[in-house]
């Protein structure tokens, strides 16, 4: 039996989803078709980059990543993501907070 290669050593399953049902997000990157989506030649663009669709459910992948479906509208079907590929349209991030320079005393 042949090993399966993982992508990382995190355990994302030890914690709770970053998305929510129904929650908008936007794709981090481009995606191709695996060969795992029907009706598309493998290499196939599925997402591009920027594109914002809404997460219609939750599955999980190696017992160790959530994936995550999302739907995108204008192309009309949904694509399996890992969280990693999207950010929050809806729930972004609080921006980073950056060191103020210090004044000296006169």
């Amino acid at each position: 039996m042949g090993d399966i290669s993982r992508d990382s050593d995190s355990m994302e399953l030890n914690d709770p989803p970053k998305f929510n049902f129904g929650e908008k997000v936007k794709s981090k990157k481009v995606v191709r078709n695996d060969g795992t989506f029907t009706g598309a030649e493998i290499g196939e663009v599925l997402v591009k980059k920027g594109e914002v669709g809404y997460v219609k459910s939750i599955n999980t992948f190696l017992q160790q990543f959530y994936i995550y479906a999302v739907d995108f509208p204008e192309r009309g079907y949904a694509v399996g993501m890992k969280g990693r590929e999207l950010e929050s349209v809806d729930n972004p991030p609080p921006p980073k907070q950056t060191a103020e320079p210090k004044e000296e005393a006169a």
